[in-house]
């Protein structure tokens, strides 16, 4: 596993405490959002100010357009970007508080140094991620830090986060998979499955045929929908790209800072990992071992 993806993986899940726990909706029911998706979409959608959900669809990429303009820009009618930006934060900090209780054997993983030293160095490491050409990470850098320690590192894994995956983007634009193929093409390799995946971004089955039927004319694809040899090495192509464009920060970084992040954080991923904060068959593609 290369730095960058091993990196990823350690730092997702605490980033993912603001799709997955309730706080988030809770949040955004009070300010009269309607429904999970306005949620998410409104708030990753909120450091960019109340763009139109053409933006947003380029951008995040993979979601059906007619999924997102379902909720933008309606989403803006209920609450400012501001006020959402607000709401997510304060979400997060009643999740983790929520997650990580002052007991056993919580105070290991969670103790006030482990969590301001990850604080520290994911701000440090934030600090030096790519941002040119990477619109959602440049938008999320340019907002103010948090104070308390838990949300710098929330804060911070959130860039590093939206950095990696607008590079990804790049890759998928490179290498000529449409959003949908993009999602066949993962799902073929071994990740998430066609139902998630339609569950969760909502191409139709005649959508995910039309993507499936071209990707067999360019040979990547075979009649039985699985990866062929040029497929599978497109695949492998777009997520070394996207390791390699990661790896930009986390070589600013260093070894030694980085290795101490990670082995400060991914115990804190870890539980929320094993308390079914997220599921085990997720739309990130996000397997924990």
């Amino acid at each position: 596993m290369t730095r960058a993806r091993r990196m990823w993986k350690a730092l997702e899940p605490f980033h993912a405490i603001t799709y997955f726990s309730p706080e988030t909706r809770q949040a955004t029911d009070a300010l009269g959002l309607k429904g999970g998706w306005m949620s998410y979409f409104g708030c990753r959608a909120a450091p960019l100010g109340a763009v139109g959900p053409e933006l947003v669809a380029a951008m995040f990429y993979n979601f059906h357009p007619a999924m997102v303009a379902r909720s933008l820009p309606d989403a803006w009618t209920y609450a400012t970007p501001e006020q959402l930006l607000d709401a997510r934060l304060t979400a997060v900090d009643n999740a983790v508080r929520r997650l990580f209780p002052d007991e056993p054997p919580y105070q290991t993983v969670w103790s006030g140094d482990a969590v301001k030293r990850a604080a520290e160095l994911a701000r440090q490491a934030a600090e030096l991620a790519p941002v040119a050409g990477r619109p959602i990470a440049a938008a999320n850098a340019a907002l103010e830090w948090p104070d308390e320690p838990h949300l710098v590192l929330w804060h911070a894994t959130t860039i590093l986060r939206e950095s990696r995956g607008d590079g990804h983007v790049a890759a998928l634009v490179a290498a000529e998979l449409s959003p949908c193929q993009a999602l066949v093409t993962i799902s073929a390799a071994g990740g998430p499955s066609k139902e998630v995946f339609q569950l969760n971004r909502r191409w139709s089955d005649e959508e995910w045929a039309t993507a499936s039927d071209d990707l067999r004319s360019r040979g990547l694809l075979d009649a039985d929908g699985a990866l062929t040899d040029s497929g599978r090495a497109l695949r492998q192509q777009v997520e070394d790209t996207t390791d390699a464009l990661a790896d930009q920060g986390w070589r600013a970084l260093g070894d030694e800072r980085a290795g101490e992040l990670h082995d400060v954080v991914r115990p804190m991923s870890a539980v929320l990992m094993s308390a079914g904060l997220i599921p085990a068959d997720n739309p990130m593609a996000m397997r924990w071992d």
